[in-house]
């Protein structure tokens, strides 16, 4: 700081580092000079969103009228990618190439996926009986499931309880009327719930209406009320009115009027207010009554959403502050990432998109893809992973533009993944599948697999690790729905950390600034929020307008964004209330996993795998551990399929009964050597008879 004029000390430029701008000579905040111009008003008078030059696009990119860049390869699809039409003005009808396959509905794919059994064409003309001399075999239900007319399944209690399941509606057709027995409470849409779940502060019914009119008046809660001694509830200025207003005359005593807080402050700590009758005591700002007469400090860092990440409570008050890697916006006071702009990335079925949170440059990095649903990244490594389900496999791609590698196939032969997950500190991905209803993990490159969890799982749907903890998250879909915990090791026990009030929990995505796990669930039209041991449950978003079909979440920053398969959109908003909700693109054709892309989603940490020796020293795969307590192993070494681990824990043996007699050799002092060839490596054992080998 220094004097002007001898009179007043204002802001010397120089005071804010080479990387930063003042907001204004009067100021003492300095914002990043990456926060210029990005759409954010972050300083106060909001100067750092003025005199901002016209936005230019790339040559790859188109700009709409709005201003936004979108990839040209948006401009004349068919869809508004721009959001005001500019994309799709002039177009003429779409001609395919001489390698494509032109859709009914004027889509061009490729011929190679034409009569293949898998529907590429939205309008399903690739696989129709006119072009293949058949039609698609129908998809086949399980016992527990109900056919849409439109094809899909739904689970059979979901037939006619009231809400649309099916794409075309059909499970909501021809319904009788619904009575509920009466241990049941009848929701407004006709569905029945357990009686003791209404007025339980969670909404049990899909429209939310077990927890209306649960408030009982006669608590006299409101500013206005006074509680007679009896426990009626009247108004405060029928006290003292020379009326009889409670049934037990504690409206009118013999003495009204009088100003006890006159004597010893009412016995109030701190402010006292007098009443017709008596006097009640009250708090300043950031105090609360702790006994009725006593004022104690009010921890406002319990309520969501006080502070962005941390929040330090002080006497009256709090402060606010930031995890290495934000800083905290002088103008709206939250945590705000510093760095490079944050990414949405998202699945599209035959393309992946990725869409600025600030700019909203909006562009796609892979095209033609059959099916892509489940997506995920390494983002230090600046290479994504996807599941493609029509391809039966797991791909990846490099971000980085100066690349040459194109897209890399890690894993083949899975028949039904679903969801997908990368550890970025021990370079591993996690998957679920549907079709063997099992947890698998793979090195990036794809030579070592290995199944964690095959037992007690119905529909695994999302799954999230944190390698800095050790521990894997996933929802399953199944009956009942479950959100589930464990070690990323695959060994210990598993925790159930959502067992109630969930039914459709179609994605998860974890928010490891604050320690919570957040979902959206397809069947409440919910997003919904715990710890991650299942504590504090908190429901961010109830909408069946913006959480019609949601299928992917993701969180940064104080936002969480969505997508919806049935609206074909990308919806944000806010993380701790649910409010400011915002369309971020619409008119896709089916978004599905959606991801952040920014390094501070993926905290550094240690692998403790290459610590000391090279892979932990295991013989096969090296895995996190979970950190129970400060006495946890960091790692743990596991075999193949068919191995089990030696006494030294880090090599492979044959597992019982996995063994096959490859060779047998009898010596002249009676014993034989069998060579056992196993799944991973041969062993030779010498042993006194045959029989102890088999």
């Amino acid at each position: 700081m220094h004097l002007e004029d001898g009179q007043r000390c204002g802001l010397d430029i120089r005071a804010c580092p080479i990387n930063k701008l003042s907001c204004d000579p009067e100021s003492v905040h300095c914002i990043p000079v990456a926060w210029k111009c990005d759409g954010e008003k972050d300083c106060e008078n909001g100067s750092d969103e003025e005199n901002c030059a016209q936005p230019t696009c790339s040559p790859l990119e188109f700009m709409c009228f709005s201003g936004r860049c979108v990839s040209k390869t948006f401009v004349c699809n068919g869809e508004d990618d721009c959001g005001d039409g500019s994309d799709e003005q002039e177009c003429r009808t779409p001609i395919c190439g001489s390698h494509e396959f032109q859709c009914k509905n004027s889509e061009c794919i490729p011929l190679t996926w034409v009569c293949d059994d898998n529907a590429d064409c939205t309008d399903q003309s690739d696989e129709s009986l006119d072009n293949c001399g058949h039609t698609l075999p129908p998809v086949m239900c399980s016992f527990s499931e109900t056919q849409c007319g439109s094809g899909e399944c739904v689970h059979h209690k979901w037939y006619c309880d009231g809400d649309a399941d099916c794409k075309d509606g059909s499970d909501e057709v021809n319904c009788p009327p619904r009575t509920c027995r009466p241990d049941q409470f009848t929701c407004s849409d006709g569905t029945c719930i357990r009686e003791d779940w209404r007025c339980n502060e969670m909404w049990d019914c899909v429209d939310g209406s077990d927890e209306v009119n649960c408030t009982n008046a006669a608590e006299c809660l409101g500013p206005f009320d006074f509680k007679c001694q009896n426990g009626e509830c009247i108004a405060v200025t029928q006290v003292c009115n020379q009326q009889l207003d409670c049934q037990d005359w504690s409206d009118e005593p013999l003495y009204c009027n009088l100003n006890e807080c006159l004597v010893d402050n009412g016995g109030c700590s701190h402010v006292c207010r007098d009443l017709p009758i008596g006097s009640e005591c009250d708090c300043p700002s950031g105090f609360k009554l702790v006994d009725g007469k006593t004022c104690g400090d009010v921890d406002e860092c319990l309520s969501p959403g006080t502070c962005s990440q941390i929040c330090i409570n002080l006497k009256g008050s709090y402060k606010c502050d930031c995890h290495a890697g934000y800083l905290l916006d002088p103008a709206t006071g939250l945590c705000k990432a510093a760095g490079k702009e944050p990414y949405l990335i998202f699945t599209n079925r035959h393309d992946i998109r990725k869409l600025g949170v600030h700019h909203k440059e909006y562009t796609q990095i892979a095209v033609q893809l059959r099916n892509a649903v489940a997506l995920d990244a390494d983002i230090i490594e600046q290479r994504i992973f996807w599941a493609d389900l029509a391809e039966r496999a797991i791909f990846s791609m490099s971000m980085d533009k100066q690349s040459t590698n194109g897209v890399f196939k890690v894993i083949s032969g899975v028949q039904i993944h679903v969801g997908l997950a990368v550890d970025w500190i021990y370079k591993h991905i996690y998957w679920t599948s549907l079709d063997i209803q099992a947890i698998s993990m793979a090195t990036f490159d794809g030579n070592k697999v290995k199944t964690l969890f095959d037992t007690d799982l119905r529909e695994p749907a999302s799954i999230a690790v944190d390698p800095i903890s050790g521990f894997i998250y996933w929802s399953d879909c199944g009956e009942p729905a479950t959100i589930e915990k464990a070690g990323m090791n695959g060994a210990g026990g598993r925790q159930l950390l959502v067992t109630k009030g969930i039914q459709w929990p179609n994605d998860i995505t974890l928010d490891l600034v604050k320690s919570r796990l957040y979902w959206v669930d397809s069947k409440m039209h919910i997003l919904s929020s715990v710890d991650l041991n299942g504590q504090d449950r908190r429901t961010v978003v109830q909408s069946k307008e913006f959480l019609t079909h949601p299928f992917g979440v993701a969180i940064f920053e104080d936002h969480v964004f969505w997508t919806d398969w049935e609206k074909k959109s990308v919806y944000g908003a806010n993380k701790f209330t649910g409010e400011d909700i915002v369309n971020l693109a619409s008119n896709l054709k089916e978004p599905q996993d959606i991801i952040i892309y920014h390094e501070l989603t993926q905290p550094p940490g240690e692998n403790w795998c290459n610590k000391h020796f090279m892979n932990g020293g295991c013989e096969y795969l090296c895995l996190p551990a979970p950190q129970v307590h400060g006495y946890s192993p960091k790692y743990t070494c596991v075999c193949p399929p068919g191995m089990e681990l030696e006494h030294d824990e880090k090599h492979c043996k044959a597992g019982k009964c996995e063994a096959v007699v490859s060779t047998l050799t009898l010596f002249f002092n009676g014993t034989f050597q069998v060579r056992l060839a196993a799944a991973f490596r041969p062993q030779i054992y010498s042993l006194y008879s045959i029989s102890e080998v088999l």
